[in-house]
């Protein structure tokens, strides 16, 4: 059995009685450890074969615990290791087999290994081409990203992790038929916010107490945090109006 998903998905109470639950409620078992799953990324994992959940005779995916649980290592394994689709559904249906495997990781050249004992720490920094097959896209559609300012290289061409975020995300769009140029708007959006963090911070960022300086970072995210979230209920609460 793959290990349990750490809180949320594996602990819901929609899940105590081990019934199959909706995929609905599957979103809102995940989206404390992660805010981005939408109901678009979960059906493209089952098209990508790394979940299998029941159909009800009338076409509804129903998720059972077990279910859940794989997503959830589905998008750890995602997020923390950078790592392809198809080396996540390779690894994960080895374990479920029984069989002891370790976790593959990407090196330097975006190359997919064994990980050597001891384990490595966690990627920061990520050359071009191991962005490239973390994303799961070409050169052409990276350098399309980077042309509308979505993706930018660190100083000495690397990218961090903030980047692969990034770029699993405009590649989600993009199967929703959003292309990168639709994304401008985002981008201006999320620089103005940006700015606006800023000049809230600056004060506490210059102070000459230590510790004031540490919390400008504390209150830098959390000022973030804030700003993500009412985004995403006005883009709710927008959308409502239009479609109602």
């Amino acid at each position: 059995m793959v290990q349990k998903p750490r809180g949320g998905a594996g602990s819901g109470t929609a899940l105590a009685d081990s019934r199959p639950v909706s995929i609905g409620t599957v979103l809102n078992l995940l989206r404390d450890e992660f805010p981005e799953v939408t109901i678009s990324k979960i059906r493209f994992l089952e098209a990508e074969g790394l979940i299998d959940p029941q159909r009800t005779p009338s076409g509804y995916r129903k998720f059972s615990v077990e279910d859940v649980e794989r997503l959830a290592h589905v998008l750890r394994m995602q997020r923390d290791h950078y790592l392809p689709l198809k080396v996540i559904r390779e690894h994960l249906d080895a374990v479920e087999r029984g069989e002891q495997v370790p976790l593959p990781v990407l090196d330097r050249q975006g190359t997919v290994r064994p990980q050597e004992a001891p384990q490595e720490p966690t990627v920061t920094r990520l050359g071009r081409a191991e962005l490239l097959a973390a994303a799961q896209v070409g050169e052409r559609e990276l350098a399309e990203w980077e042309s509308y300012g979505l993706i930018a290289p660190l100083p000495g061409g690397d990218y961090d992790a903030q980047a692969v975020k990034v770029a699993g995300l405009v590649a989600e769009l993009g199967r929703c038929g959003i292309e990168p140029r639709h994304l401008r708007v985002t981008k201006a959006a999320a620089e103005r916010e940006a700015g606006l963090v800023e000049q809230i911070v600056a004060p506490l960022r210059r102070h000459r107490n230590p510790q004031t300086r540490a919390h400008a970072e504390d209150r830098t995210k959390e000022i973030a945090e804030l700003a993500v979230g009412l985004h995403s209920a006005l883009v709710e609460t927008a959308l409502k109006v239009r479609l109602s």
